[in-house]
């Protein structure tokens, strides 16, 4: 056949760099993220001289990238308008951008492209959603705002009494809207620690972390499934569930679990808990731990041991497809598989009866790499930037680093003083632990054939 093209035809181009799917969810949550600093920094939404743009910028980031650390405080320095842009941040980022842009294209009658599609299908989706968007997007916000005004309502019964009708109810919401998006955010100074006695708030705060933090493919499948059984009256089976909803359930519950009796071992802050508190103190710390960042204890107060546990809840983080950061529970049951695999000489890699296919072991190992140089980095850049601050440690500064990278928004007390240099660094970070560092690798590296193969060698392991 000949090689001749007519002048006018099409030639199939390849997505460029700003062309991917991964530039239009980095580019998303770039735009709002600036976009909610330029308000934030308007004088309405704060008070007199007390919010730089920088400042603004890095609760905008915090709240879109649904981290919870602030360089000022939410409720005193921001006004209720300022506070209301501050949930709404929370909201666009818990949901993400994707999620709302294919919920735009829908409601406007277009069509989204093929890999537009794909990317959104990653994120969000076990299976080909197809043409399915306008259902699974309307259940989406359905399953949102019911879990979120189920929670306001519950802790509204105490904090309407206590704060007033109005103050009552937008504190109730404010917060639920910030525990199921796993952002953290709080109007309090000392978050949750005046209020760590009463179950009304903790309970639906708990609660809120654990289903945000499930991913919303999963809360999808539960939901259809639990229909399906009560409505056809059969015993639930657990082995109906995907791989991928058994993992996440069963990997939440064991980092839940872990994470709570570890707190208790290590200890939590001495002297400000009973036997009872205590244990309850500990599953909340260890359910928060987890990218919520809500806190009940005083974080810079706890042990260096207590503090190590936290900092890996916080790097394994939530689920994919949630509102949660970090690596993700399936990347770390995954990774946990695989050294089983090589420990027991087995070639295949398997989870509860099935195997785990070579492109995902490549990525996960990819995913948990890149993630563990960028907090070295960041951890080293930190102590060079802040390490001159009197009373800054090497534990404030890792603490802070995975914090962000978790998208967590626990600290020991050092966010309020970095630096300019330090708020950039961390505004950074808690941009790459949303969008994940393999989405930014993917879209600022792109794949190449190579055509050379080199021979083979052999190196000695230890």
């Amino acid at each position: 056949m000949s090689d001749f093209q007519p002048p006018f035809s099409r030639r199939k181009r390849k997505p460029g760099l700003f062309q991917s799917p991964q530039a239009l969810l980095i580019g998303g949550f770039a735009a709002i993220i600036l976009a909610g600093a330029v308000v934030l920094w308007l004088p309405f939404c704060h008070h007199p001289g007390e919010v730089n743009f920088l400042e603004a910028l890095f609760t905008s980031t915090s709240a879109v990238c649904v981290t919870g650390l602030t360089v000022v405080d939410t409720g005193t320095t921001y006004t209720l308008a300022g506070q209301v842009v501050v949930m709404l941040l929370i909201q666009a980022g818990g949901l993400g951008i994707m999620t709302f842009a294919a919920l735009t294209f829908q409601l406007l009658g277009s069509k989204m492209s093929l890999t537009s599609r794909a990317a959104l299908h990653d994120s969000f989706f076990q299976e080909d959603v197809g043409g399915k968007f306008k259902t699974l997007f309307r259940r989406i916000l359905a399953v949102t705002l019911v879990i979120e005004l189920t929670g306001a309502a519950v802790m509204s019964l105490v904090l309407v009494p206590r704060y007033g009708l109005f103050n009552g109810l937008f504190s109730s919401l404010f917060h639920a809207v910030s525990a199921f998006c796993n952002a953290g955010f709080s109007l309090y100074r000392t978050s949750l620690v005046a209020l760590r006695g009463n179950a009304l708030v903790v309970v639906p705060i708990m609660s809120l972390i654990v289903l945000g933090g499930l991913g919303y493919a999963v809360l999808l499948e539960v939901l259809q499934n639990g229909r399906t059984w009560l409505s056809k009256r059969v015993h639930p089976t657990f082995r109906l569930v995907s791989l991928h909803t058994r993992v996440v359930l069963v990997m939440t519950a064991f980092l839940i679990v872990f994470g709570a009796l570890g707190l208790m071992v290590l200890g939590l802050t001495p002297g400000e808990h009973t036997t009872g508190s205590e244990i309850a103190a500990a599953l909340f710390q260890s359910i928060t731990a987890r990218t919520a960042g809500f806190n009940t204890v005083s974080v810079g107060h706890l042990p260096d041991a207590s503090l190590i546990l936290l900092v890996v809840l916080m790097f394994i983080g939530g689920s994919p497809g949630s509102c949660a950061g970090g690596i993700k529970t399936t990347s770390f049951a995954v990774w946990l598989a695989r050294f089983r695999s090589r420990v027991m000489g087995e070639e295949d890699v398997h989870i509860m009866g099935r195997r785990i296919p070579k492109d995902i072991l490549r990525r996960t190992t990819v995913l948990i790499s890149l993630s563990l140089l960028w907090n070295g980095l960041g951890i080293m850049l930190l102590m060079a930037l802040e390490g001159h601050i009197p009373g800054v440690r090497l534990r404030d500064v890792v603490f802070e680093q995975i914090s962000a990278f978790g998208t967590v928004g626990l600290s020991t007390g050092l966010t309020p003083s970095l630096t300019s240099l330090g708020r950039i660094w961390i505004i950074a970070t808690m941009f790459v632990g949303r969008l994940g560092p393999l989405t930014m690798a993917m879209w600022m590296f792109r794949r190449k054939k190579v055509q050379v193969r080199y021979p083979a060698g052999r190196v000695m392991i230890g």
